[in-house]
């Protein structure tokens, strides 16, 4: 361990007692996200209880030169929480306080150690709900600083959309408010959503004031299977275009479903599927669905299987969420290389069907999931990190399916982010985007100390 780091532990140990830690087990516990990206630990892992203590820790670890990297639930998919450059992992579950609802608004604000389902939970009763879902229990810092979104995105948008306001801490300990709750400001730079998207290379995010939405009145909903491939994405564009608001319009394909099947113990048809989701009031939801299903039946859809009483949906969008344990599932002691990308509309059934066509030149299972509603979707193979051939098959796939997006117009992630594993596609993306990103660090991290070897490089 460098002597500089021990001295910044001794004085973090001062600060925060026995929630600093130095076990092996919480170190290796804080050296890895759900990707497939080898783990790297911290020297220490801090729990701080609030935003004051976050500034205290981030100004000794200036003075020592120390990398803060911020841990939310670990459930992110590039490496962003993995410590390649050592340091101190800041796990944030201990600030975990909802500061205050305002019902009148429809907003509220939050630690980031909250997670979407306590949030929610705690909402039930007041008529409100937080809608973004991206699947696993995230808390809502790390769901901002990943700009994360999920199935709920077609509807309600991502938390771009979602966050009103932040409490960010800096590289020097200095704690800035980025907005007020207002949900229009022409006050100066957007600082807000500098920040979400960030992954905690610019700042520690401590608070969230994020808008709410009424619980609706009715929600249903259906699975439906196809055919083809081709049959379910078109339903998704007809549905889009005709101006339907769907809450939720997941693509899993037949090799999704099996793995879910497996997994889950249900019995879905060895065939692509539609996971749909409809809100609104009874009229309204009934009438959404009917066009969907009038849509579905000329693309060569089933019949819709109907889940509207809220334990039928739970399980229904549970095994939906569960995917990406299923997929693992499927070869034990693997890892998930879970990618994204994200492509206009338009461009969604001939980006999908091309890279089916590419997926079937591999010589292992690759499952497709996605959020296409919204034209984002998921490749998520499981794979061996240690087989050094595998891994330059799936490296090959993949830098075939970004390009793919890319020339159609996309991104190479829609949700998941670059962390340490796409930083030189997003310098394909956005080369002169990337220089901006640069300058920005620089001039707010020039020691490049936060979450350092992620998103871009400074040094």
């Amino acid at each position: 361990m460098p002597g500089a780091f021990t001295v910044a532990i001794q004085e973090l140990q001062e600060l925060l007692g026995e929630r600093l830690e130095t076990s092996s087990s919480v170190r290796q516990h804080h050296a890895h996200d759900e990707s497939f990206h080898l783990p790297a630990s911290p020297e220490a892992v801090a729990f701080p209880k609030s935003t004051s203590e976050v500034s205290e820790i981030a100004r000794i670890c200036m003075r020592h030169h120390m990398p803060m990297l911020p841990f939310g639930t670990g459930t992110a998919m590039e490496g962003g929480v993995n410590a390649s450059h050592g340091g101190l992992s800041i796990d944030m579950s201990l600030m975990n306080n909802i500061l205050s609802v305002t019902s009148e608004d429809m907003d509220c604000t939050v630690q980031a150690g909250v997670t979407r389902k306590q949030l929610n939970e705690h909402l039930r009763d007041q008529g409100m709900f937080f809608p973004i879902d991206p699947g696993a229990d995230a808390s809502v810092g790390g769901m901002a600083a990943t700009r994360a979104s999920g199935t709920n995105a077609v509807r309600y948008g991502t938390m771009r959309d979602a966050v009103l306001a932040l409490t960010v801490v800096m590289a020097d300990g200095k704690i800035v408010k980025t907005s007020s709750r207002a949900r229009k400001s022409a006050a100066g730079y957007d600082l807000t959503r500098l920040f979400i998207g960030s992954e905690g290379t610019l700042g520690i995010i401590c608070e969230i004031s994020l808008r709410l939405h009424a619980i609706p009145e009715a929600i249903s909903a259906a699975v439906c299977a196809f055919g083809s491939v081709e049959g379910a994405i078109n339903t998704v564009i007809e549905t889009i275009q005709m101006g339907v608001p769907i809450a939720r319009i997941e693509l899993l394909d037949a090799a999704a479903i099996n793995a879910v099947n497996q997994y889950s113990g249900t019995d879905y048809p060895f065939l692509p599927h539609l996971f749909l989701e409809f809100h609104g009031t009874q009229a309204w939801v009934a009438e959404q669905a009917s066009i969907v299903k009038e849509l579905a039946v000329e693309n060569q859809g089933s019949e819709f299987q109907w889940a509207s009483n809220t334990e039928d949906r739970t399980a229904l969008w549970q095994a939906r969420h569960d995917f990406a344990y299923a997929a693992r599932a499927t070869r034990p002691n693997a890892r998930i290389f879970s990618t994204d990308v994200c492509v206009p509309i338009s461009q969604l059934a001939q980006c999908i069907l091309e890279t089916i066509t590419d997926i079937k030149s591999m010589p292992m299972s690759m499952p497709i999931v996605g959020h296409v509603g919204d034209g984002n979707f998921h490749v998520v193979p499981a794979v061996d990190p240690e087989n050094e051939a595998e891994m330059l098959l799936i490296d090959s796939f993949h830098t075939r399916l970004i390009h793919r997006a890319l020339s159609a117009g996309g991104t190479c992630t829609g949700e998941h982010g670059i962390g340490q594993g796409k930083k030189a596609f997003l310098a394909e993306e956005l080369p002169a985007g990337v220089d901006i990103m640069k300058t920005i660090k620089h001039a707010l991290d020039p020691d490049n100390l936060m979450n350092p070897g992620k998103v871009v490089d400074i040094n």
